[in-house]
């Protein structure tokens, strides 16, 4: 069995370690882009300040596909698949044929037309290795960085480069920050804990019209700025599967065993729309661990083997300056809220089962929660009364069969 992986993140080794589960002698032959070893992308920010190095970024260790017999032409771009012939073809003009294939191309920063962008000397995007090394060396402590995007890329890459810079102005069109996983009490709690430590918000509002180093916005307030950082967020890269004639929505459709529309071709990652357990609906879902279960359950399918992706959900664990968020699932249902201004907990049920949660601080014991939404755990068998307060007092039912269901640890 041949088998080919577009992509080398999260997804591609997902895939690895699964075919691997099953099959132990086809061949594995991995193209990517970047000529880097398998690395964490949500580290890029920590490298920029030095918490981290490149050694220690990497996702799996340097024999990593030596071990599992992989053919990895690390610097190569797919740049066609032909889905009749079941062949990839190159930049560097090779063509490889494939009995199975995942398309883990992940995400591209997505670059909205801006007037005068073209006039902006030293702009960048904060997704890559490479992107941010390049922003990295076109800093001066006395630096002026404008980032129009306070999403998570956005944020991160204000963490990741605040003591390298005399100051940093982010402007983003919605009303507040992080937009995609807070609600409004938690989005103000972390604004006001990252103004703390200097950076500048500039919401509500966009970036009208660019003019070398100076940008102005719809309200007529001026920014001037030395860099800019375009971190308004990423599109799914679906075109290889778009021209292959693969079914394509906002991402690439695949199913519970992370197949495609072509039962040959497989997909994960952030390209990809998968089901949402907690709302029922496909959606991009981009996010490491995600992308992990995904590539090992098409890896696991492609080799022959039985396996599901059937607990999805939306999850984000990160943290700006020392304040901790994870949270998960959708928001729609009956609240429970603790706030004391600094820490926030924010619990959502509906139709008797956890349905999300935020959860600003101490985030040790999230993943009990995760846990309920995942396995669609009844409320009424556990004390949940008492979980709401104390996830570290969980108390289930006797029933001995549902705790060894649950997996779940305190």
């Amino acid at each position: 069995m041949k088998y080919v992986i577009i992509g080398n993140s999260a997804g591609a080794v997902g895939c690895v370690e699964g075919i691997r589960k099953t099959d132990s002698e086809g061949s594995i032959t991995l193209i990517a882009s970047e000529p880097h070893h398998t690395y964490s992308r949500p580290l890029i920010s920590y490298l920029l300040c030095g918490f981290t190095d490149e050694e220690r970024m990497k996702y799996r260790g340097n024999s990593f596909y030596e071990d599992n017999n992989v053919d990895a032409r690390l610097g190569v771009t797919v740049t066609k698949i032909d889905a009749a012939a079941k062949t990839v073809s190159t930049d560097s003009g090779e063509t490889v044929s494939y009995d199975r294939l995942l398309i883990a191309t992940g995400s591209n920063p997505f670059i909205p037309p801006m007037a005068g962008l073209d006039s902006v000397e030293n702009k960048f995007t904060f997704m890559t290795i490479d992107s941010a090394k390049a922003l990295d060396a076109a800093l001066t402590p006395d630096s002026r960085v404008l980032i129009v995007g306070a999403g998570l890329i956005g944020l991160k890459c204000a963490e990741g480069i605040l003591d390298k810079v005399g100051e940093i102005t982010v402007v983003d069109l919605a009303d507040r920050i992080l937009p995609s996983i807070l609600d409004k009490d938690g989005s103000e709690i972390m604004r006001k804990h990252i103004e703390k430590h200097g950076v500048k918000f500039i919401l509500s509002d966009s970036v009208k019209e660019f003019n070398g180093t100076a940008a102005t916005l719809n309200s007529g307030k001026t920014v001037d700025f030395d860099v800019l950082v375009i971190a308004v967020g990423v599109r799914p890269a679906t075109a290889l599967a778009k021209e292959a004639g693969l079914n394509v929505n906002r991402g690439i459709v695949t199913d519970t065993k992370c197949a495609t529309s072509d039962p040959s071709i497989y997909a994960a990652g952030d390209c990809t729309e998968s089901l949402d357990i907690t709302t029922g609906q496909n959606k991009i879902m981009a996010l490491l661990p995600n992308a992990y279960m995904q590539g090992e359950c098409a890896g696991i399918n492609m080799a022959g083997g039985e396996a599901l992706y059937d607990k999805g959900i939306p999850m984000n664990a990160i943290g700006f300056f020392g304040l901790h968020i994870v949270s998960a699932g959708t928001y729609d249902g009956e609240e429970y809220l603790e706030t004391d201004g600094e820490s926030y907990k924010k619990l959502v049920t509906k139709d008797g089962l956890l349905k999300g949660f935020i959860i600003m601080g101490d985030v040790r014991r999230a993943g009990i929660y995760t846990s309920l939404i995942r396995e669609k755990t009844p409320l009424d068998t556990i004390d949940f009364e008492l979980i709401k307060r104390s996830p570290q007092l969980m108390a289930f039912a006797s029933d001995s069969e549902r705790r060894g269901k649950l997996k779940i640890k305190a």
